[in-house]
């Protein structure tokens, strides 16, 4: 079965034709339960996210910040393993027929077996993956199983990378670039960085691929910043806190999450 990649593509290019960015929710698998996300996740989409990236919880997670890190440790206390990021790619997807992105980090793909995990992915579903520390230098497997699925390859720059190494992952990636706004871990932010921008100009001087702005972005009104030079905007830790807030009351959190969907929707729309 071949993945969704056509579909993320699809849906970017329909927020493009709609003169707006494209709003991009990430959310770890297995919080706070596996069926838990499955219905959090579920209702962003249904309250306006374009796109969803699913989370692989890690017991080492470089990039992110203390939220997450939280969630992933709720997840991984509570058994989450392969199989269940599998199952909320496929159960999200059934329910939505939203793009559905696995962000993970390299290792435990790379244990599993990297044709294992697209050919298992693309029949859940999905429509790419998300790599952050996967080395453009050493992606070739990965990337080659990806394309003969259907699924696209996800790098992240950083407004750190030289304009020469942009260009180097630029060409190896395929769905949209993600260009992380600050140097750092993820987490909400009082200000989205001004490194943003630049970076965003940086990376469309050698991709026609869009580019999509995370780390950060909290609210409705960050949100309309970014929409203004950016093709998506995504927002993670800001969902996750929402829940670690209603631990005890799914309904709360379920209603919490669809008010802060229908926020950052107003804010891709607005465009500042």
């Amino acid at each position: 079965m071949s993945g969704n990649a056509h579909l993320l593509d699809a849906r970017l290019a329909a927020a493009r034709a709609e003169g707006r960015a494209a709003l991009i929710g990430y959310f770890p698998a297995g919080f706070p339960t596996l069926d838990g996300g499955i219905r959090a996740v579920t209702a962003m989409v249904e309250a306006g996210c374009d796109i969803v990236e699913i989370g692989l919880p890690h017991s080492d997670p470089v990039l992110d910040g203390p939220v997450i890190q939280t969630a992933d440790d709720i997840a991984l206390r509570g058994g989450i393993r392969i199989a269940g990021v599998l199952r909320t790619v496929r159960e999200v997807h059934a329910a939505t027929g939203a793009p559905v992105l696995c962000m993970t980090y390299w290792n435990p793909v790379d244990r599993y077996g990297p044709e294992r995990f697209a050919a298992e992915l693309a029949e859940a579903g999905g429509a790419g993956c998300i790599l952050p520390d996967l080395p453009v230098e050493e992606s070739e497997t990965w990337r080659k199983a990806a394309e003969q699925h259907g699924l696209a390859t996800v790098f992240v720059v950083a407004p750190s990378s030289a304009d020469a190494r942009i260009a180097t992952v630029t060409a190896a990636g395929s769905g949209f670039v993600y260009a992380a706004s600050l140097m750092g871990v993820t987490g909400t932010r009082a200000s989205v960085s001004r490194d943003a921008a630049d970076l965003v100009r940086r990376v469309r001087a050698t991709t026609e691929l869009p580019v999509c702005v995370g780390l950060g972005v909290s609210n409705a009104v960050q949100a309309s910043e970014v929409a203004v030079f950016a093709d998506g905007v995504i927002v993670g830790s800001a969902f996750v806190q929402r829940v670690l807030e209603h631990l005890d009351d799914e309904e709360a959190r379920l209603a919490e999450l669809r008010l802060l969907t229908a926020d950052l929707t107003r804010g891709v729309r607005a465009r500042g």
